[in-house]
């Protein structure tokens, strides 16, 4: 007789607690990297995976990849990282959180959806997800970030410690702004 697969919690959650949709937030790193000619691994790629390995695990059935410029380059990881396209959303014209929010709530709304997680890095999944959740109360988003693994010893190296910074300051500017509450 075949042994049985050994359980994974995680999975057996996200299965139990499935959303309607993965939201995929584009990097802007990604942008200013790509138009400066330089490629950044990381910024590049952590989103795309982590929104492939959650779309797996079962965590919801489709992925809606939000951002201008971004998303033919995001579909094809997604696809290359085993996504159907089938299985694969597009916004397009998103130029920040704000937007990223604002201009996915109509494609939200003719799915149906009313369990978003939010997919972004994991620096900036607390204000995305203040965000969806000020323009689209009636829903309920998670976050469930993309992580680099890097430890806070090499932030300064790594200039993520600038996006830490920056993700307080813009947490302030979306409260005097668009009236987004921080917390």
């Amino acid at each position: 007789m075949p042994a049985s697969p050994e359980p994974d919690p995680q999975a057996d959650w996200l299965r139990a607690n499935q959303a309607d949709l993965l939201a995929h937030l584009a990097s802007v790193k990604q942008r200013l990297t790509r138009h400066a000619g330089r490629s950044d691994a990381a910024a590049v790629t952590l989103r795309p995976v982590r929104a492939a390995e959650l779309y797996k695990a079962g965590a919801a059935p489709w992925i809606l990849c939000s951002g201008l410029g971004d998303c033919d380059a995001n579909v094809q990881r997604l696809e290359r990282a085993g996504v159907p396209a089938a299985a694969i959303l597009r916004e397009e014209l998103s130029r920040n959180t704000s937007e990223n929010a604002r201009f996915s709530l109509p494609i939200l709304r003719r799915l149906g959806a009313k369990r978003v997680i939010i997919v972004t890095s994991w620096y900036h999944s607390r204000r995305a997800r203040q965000v969806f959740r000020h323009y689209g109360p009636d829903l309920s988003i998670y976050s469930r970030p993309a992580y680099a693994g890097c430890p806070a010893s090499r932030w300064a190296p790594q200039a993520i410690s600038g996006h830490v910074k920056s993700e307080y300051l813009k947490l302030m500017g979306y409260w005097a702004r668009y009236g987004v509450f921080p917390i």
